[in-house]
């Protein structure tokens, strides 16, 4: 009687995307790329106060999440900053990424194809269980989203209104989550995120490369996209 032999392939991670994100084509985007991918990620930034408010729902006596939603959402730890925030006025850091997409005008036709995918990367979020929802803040806080990042910065060309202020976020989020002891990360990593959040990350990933192509570049030469499932 003949034996299958085949091993299963090992399960993805959610850890295995991030580090897929981290190795895609960062070095060699243009300023325009670069200005799509705030696009983007202003899509995530919502996505990201929707789940910190549904972890927050999840654990309402959880003061550690309280002190990360101050952090987050009604603060001025981004201001000021010029044509986005005034000294000391506060807002959640997705109003932030909201006005500064304002400070360069892109073209009507390339600014709705960047809408429909944002609006197209929320209802893929918005339908991940609710559970799933509330544990990813932990896997964005506790050096998730720093990789990712640091990997968007390998990028040189930040010339502008937008990529300043848009660099500004970034710059300032790594030191928000950088902190092992008093950062964002140690507010949240009790959460003890599992492989249920894996379908987020994987939105992010695909969110990235449908709206910066370029992304994808080197990936595409060995057979198509590394993030997407």
């Amino acid at each position: 009687m003949m034996v299958d032999q085949r091993v299963a392939a090992p399960a993805r991670t959610y850890g295995q995307t991030i580090d897929e994100i981290c190795s895609l084509n960062w070095t060699n985007l243009n300023r325009d790329d670069l200005i799509d991918l705030a696009h983007a990620y202003h899509a995530f930034s919502v996505q990201f106060r929707e789940n910190l408010e549904v972890a927050r729902a999840l654990f309402p006596n959880d003061q550690l999440l309280a002190q990360l939603e101050k952090g987050e959402c009604s603060t001025d730890n981004l201001s000021p900053w010029p044509g986005v925030a005034a000294a000391g006025e506060r807002m959640n850091h997705d109003e932030f990424m909201r006005r500064l997409l304002r400070l360069t005008e892109v073209p009507a036709e390339r600014k709705r194809r960047l809408q429909d995918l944002g609006e197209l990367y929320l209802r893929r979020v918005r339908g991940v269980e609710t559970r799933a929802r509330g544990l990813s803040i932990a896997s964005y806080e506790d050096g998730g989203l720093e990789r990712i990042f640091v990997a968007f910065l390998q990028s040189g060309d930040w010339d502008g209104p937008l990529l300043q202020a848009f660099r500004h976020f970034l710059v300032r989020h790594i030191e928000f989550d950088s902190d092992v002891e008093q950062g964002h990360g140690a507010l949240s990593r009790h959460l003890a995120p599992d492989d249920s959040i894996l379908p987020l990350w994987i939105a992010f990933g695909d969110l990235l490369v449908a709206a910066v192509p370029a992304l994808a570049v080197s990936a595409a030469r060995e057979g198509g996209s590394r993030v997407r499932a």
